[in-house]
């Protein structure tokens, strides 16, 4: 046993060098995996060329698919849901088209076509398809800044539609290149910071209508907004504020209602078709419309004209029409993808969101050349198409069925509708997208999440939504800069009765090995964190040597490097690698390595890192590598001089 001659029993227990693969054959499993991760091509393998045209159109219009098993009972289902949402889609188009600062007539356009779309493009069997609060706040506030739609109001409604066009493009182009990734760089912090930023902004906005105001500021942020309201205070209505609170306790009311008992689901839901009623009823009888009562005035009858001649290419707003187009795709595509996946989650079905992107470029391409603005699936119109019943995307075509029928006939009616009434409803939607007990959650869970929300929600509402969303993106991107540029490194210990090596600052009764220093690497290895990793891992070394020191304990001989949390390396991690060997090398210690993954063995076994280092010093588990080590310690003597010649 005083020789290392003695035949080894961990010898079968090392890592092997994985085959070699040629470069073509690893590019296109890695692009494949990035990009092609659910596999899509996989139902079309070994089908004869026929049932492939039919895989192929399915896979693009997913109706096929599931319109040959439709039934009557599905039918009447997706009848009481269509008709329940078109009563919210309604009074919503009209009042999120005013908030935008277009024509109400164009929120009921956004109502009809691009629903019709989706239900024939989209995967999502809940999503009920409209304009949303937030997408209409950021056309009006990026457009705003160059177009004054009071002034001239043509141009603004041009430049709408050309925005709505280069969503579709943009959203279409994320779909077809399956570049869906982009998307969840929102995250969850993000997104509940910024919707709670955006409808607080919302909400301000609407004091305008509440208070009955003509002149309002086109600015966005909280302190614009309250010098524009109470330097008006001469010109605040107190007919029209007593009105906008008395529908606003009522819609408020009826959702608390429908909150407590689920059946109850469709008071919330006909709650703001009847306050336009009810608001157009008493405008008209009272004629408070003379009394300082805005009204929407003449809408004009008839379904969507053609809107194809009227986008906007000029050079001199083309770079504002992309730029809001981008921004308003991403925010309206993430909302619309984040609802889909929540209610496909309760049902337990799969929504494809690549096809769903696609879907909603369709619709927004679509739109744009039929007098439609931004739309996307709003997560209160598909909680309402949720809750009642709906089985497929059939309540969508009923919606917008219901929708035409108003188009063509019932416009008049909303003559006498109050601004004030519009102003409520959007309120007391917005008043839900304040997500306070999220924000609280964050807080207990993840501190730098809350951070990220509340900069989110400042970035709002006392800049702008640009703000906000550049400030709340580019902080959940430091994050991940961080996560990889400081890696965790853990020094592991043994559990007492087992085979398990855990972080020793985690686990109390883990136990060090003595003369074994275990680390484990927690993140890949690349050029923005092989610095630090080095010099972590020469400073994990002097403090453990430092430690033995001062307890006389048996001297450090070993280094053990656990792998297998490194998913790749590049070549600023394979020279870091090297540096470290080296530093270990002089110290007279030995470097051993733990379970690198198959990726990580390829580079290093052509960088040769692995003939200077030993294949008989790579091994599958921490516990064979700490045995292996052990084994050596114990067959021969602990003089340092012989041990180097040994091994």
């Amino acid at each position: 046993m005083g020789t290392a001659d003695h035949k080894d029993p961990y010898a079968g227990h090392r890592v092997e060098i994985p085959p070699p693969q040629p470069f073509s054959e690893s590019l296109k499993n890695t692009l494949k995996e990035t990009f092609f991760p659910d596999d899509p091509l996989r139902q079309f393998k070994n089908q004869p060329p026929r049932r492939r045209l039919v895989l192929g159109l399915q896979y693009v219009f997913p109706i096929i698919g599931w319109g040959r098993h439709y039934t009557l009972e599905f039918f009447k289902a997706d009848l009481i849901a269509g008709i329940t949402i078109a009563s919210l889609a309604i009074p919503q188009g009209i009042s999120y088209a005013k908030l935008a600062n277009l024509p109400p007539i164009l929120g009921l356009y956004s109502s009809f076509v691009p629903p019709l779309i989706y239900a024939v493009m989209g995967s999502s069997r809940d999503l009920a398809v409209g304009t949303v609060a937030v997408a209409s706040l950021l056309t009006a506030s990026m457009l705003g800044d160059v177009v004054d739609a009071q002034r001239d109001p043509q141009l603004y409604v041009h430049l709408a539609f050309t925005t709505t066009f280069f969503a579709g493009l943009f959203e279409t182009a994320m779909g077809i290149f399956r570049l869906g990734f982009i998307v969840d760089f929102l995250s969850h912090a993000t997104i509940v910071g910024f919707m709670a930023g955006a409808a607080t902004v919302v909400i301000m906005q609407q004091l305008k209508g509440v208070l009955g105001l003509e002149h309002f500021t086109h600015k966005t942020d909280v302190i614009d907004v309250l010098h524009s309201i109470f330097t008006q205070t001469h010109q605040w209505r107190w007919e029209s504020a007593l009105l906008g609170f008395v529908f606003l306790f009522y819609l408020l009311i009826s959702r608390y209602f429908s909150k407590k008992r689920a059946n109850l689901f469709w008071i919330s839901a006909m709650a703001p078709l009847t306050s336009v009623i009810l608001g157009s009823l008493l405008v008209y009888v009272t004629h408070a419309e003379k009394h300082g009562v805005q009204v929407i005035g003449h809408l004009k009858k008839g379904i969507n004209p053609a809107s194809f001649m009227d986008l906007n290419f000029d050079s001199r707003y083309l770079p504002i029409a992309i730029k809001t187009g981008i921004i308003t795709g991403i925010i309206s595509m993430a909302e619309g993808m984040a609802v889909g996946r929540s209610f496909a989650m309760f049902k337990n079905y799969h929504i494809d969101g690549n096809k769903e992107m696609i879907a909603f470029g369709m619709m927004n391409i679509v739109g744009s050349c039929t007098s439609c603005y931004l739309t996307t699936g709003p997560f209160s119109r598909s909680a309402v198409n949720f809750n009642a019943g709906c089985k497929t995307a059939v309540s969508n075509i009923v919606m917008a069925t219901a929708v035409m029928a108003t188009l063509l006939f019932l416009t008049p009616l909303f003559h006498y509708t109050p601004l004030v009434v519009l102003a409520a409803i959007i309120v007391a939607a917005m008043l839900g997208l304040i997500d306070y007990e999220a924000a609280m959650h964050l807080w207990h869970v993840d501190k730098f999440d809350f951070l990220v929300c509340m900069a989110a929600y400042a970035g709002v509402v006392f800049g702008s939504i640009q703000i906000g969303l550049v400030l709340a993106i580019g902080l959940s991107v430091l994050r991940v800069l961080l996560f990889v540029a400081r890696p965790r490194t853990l020094i592991l210990g043994k559990l007492p009765h087992s085979e398990v090596y855990r972080n020793v600052h985690h686990y109390q009764q883990a136990q060090t090995v003595p003369g074994i220093l275990i680390l484990e690497i927690d993140a890949p290895i690349y050029f923005a964190n092989s610095n630090y990793l080095r010099e972590r891992i020469s400073r994990w070394i002097d403090e453990e040597e430092e430690r033995i020191k001062s307890c006389g304990d048996i001297r450090l001989q070993h280094v053990v490097l656990d792998m297998s949390a490194v998913g790749n390396i590049d070549t600023s991690g394979i020279s870091m690698m090297d540096e470290v060997k080296k530093i270990i090398d002089r110290r007279g210690l030995k470097l051993v390595l733990v379970n690198p993954v198959a990726e990580v063995m390829k580079k290093l076994n052509k960088s040769k890192i692995l003939e200077s280092l030993g294949m008989e010093w790579i091994f599958l588990t921490v516990e064979e590598a700490v045995g292996a080590c052990s084994y050596m310690l114990h067959c021969k003597p602990q003089d340092s001089d012989k041990y180097t010649n040994i091994v």
